[in-house]
Parts: C-alpha cells; structure tokens; sequence
C-alpha cells in the first residue's frame, strides 16, 4: 500500500501568518521536470518550457497563499558538492519558487553541523503546528505525521529559525 500523500492545498489554505518547509535531503527521487533537465531541456526558462500541471497547481497554491499575507519560506540544507537533484532544484528556484513569492535558502550542510535540527523534513505552519515527511532510502515518499504537541513545536521552530539565520539567499548561493 502506498503511504497517502497530505492536502498541501488544506495545509497551506489553513496558514494565516507563516508556512516554512525545512528540506534536508539530496535527492527526493525523479520525475519528467528532472528527467528533462538532466537531458539538457530548459525548464528554468518559462518561455521555453511548459511545466507539468502539478507543478502549474503547486504555483497557483503558493501564489494565493502569498497572496493573502503568509509568508512563506524554504530553507534547504544541502551537501556540498551539490547532487544532481539539488543542482536541478536551484536551476528552478527562481522560476518555481521564488517569483511565486516564497523566500528560499540554501545552507550547505557543512555549516549545519552544531544545529540541533530534526530528521525529517517538515513543514511548520503559523508556529503552531508540524507537518514532518518521511522518504525511502531512494527519495520515495513514505508518508507523514502531525502534530501539535508544543514542545515539538517549539524545536521546530528554533531549528528552522536557526537554519533560516545561517543560510543563504537563493540569488546569493552559487551552485
């Protein structure tokens, strides 16, 4: 049985001031975006590559959310030198995250050795509640789990915010 993906759309539609994604692996495995990158098409460009409507969607979502006041931020801790995955995710940042109105960092995971930050990424919604992630070895999705608790939250909160200070803006980190 394949572990059920959560409603993005509910979880970003119920933020009211801040929706921050903390992403800590290499690789999330592969889809066509990518498989198309690899092969030298130019999906960072918008004027010469037509993404997938999941991703058309994901872009709708973030500029509503956005669009009624949440800030949303994405911090990626990343290996140094970089994967190809993560070569690919910063090609399209700008396109797919960034003009969508999000804030993106990149912390190379050599500077992250004294956080203290949780094993699973995550998303944490107006510091008051987590949505943690959970991949197979080979980037799958294998599920999630919520939470509340606020000690948990509160971690949570600290880790990102760590990370966030450390990191580097999108257009400031070099890849």
């Amino acid at each position: 049985m394949t572990p059920s993906v959560p409603d993005f759309g509910a979880l970003l539609r119920s933020a009211e001031r801040s929706a921050c994604h903390l992403e800590m692996r290499d690789s999330y495995g592969e889809d066509q975006v990518f498989a198309d990158w690899r092969a030298g098409l130019p999906v960072e460009r918008p004027e010469a590559y037509d993404l997938p409507e999941e991703y058309t969607n994901w872009a709708a979502l973030v500029r509503e959310t956005v669009g009624r006041g949440v800030q949303v931020r994405r911090a990626r801790v990343v290996s140094e030198p970089a994967s190809a995955y993560i070569r690919w995710e910063h090609a399209i940042t700008e396109r797919h995250n960034v003009a969508l109105g999000e804030q993106v960092r990149w912390l190379p995971r050599s500077k992250a050795s004294d956080l203290l930050l949780p094993g699973n990424d995550l998303w944490l919604v107006d510091d008051c509640r987590v949505l943690f992630h959970w991949f197979s070895g080979d980037g799958g999705w294998a599920g999630h789990e919520g939470t509340e608790d606020q000690a948990v939250v509160k971690a949570v909160a600290a880790a990102f915010e760590a990370v966030w200070e450390r990191a580097v803006p999108h257009a400031q980190y070099p890849l």
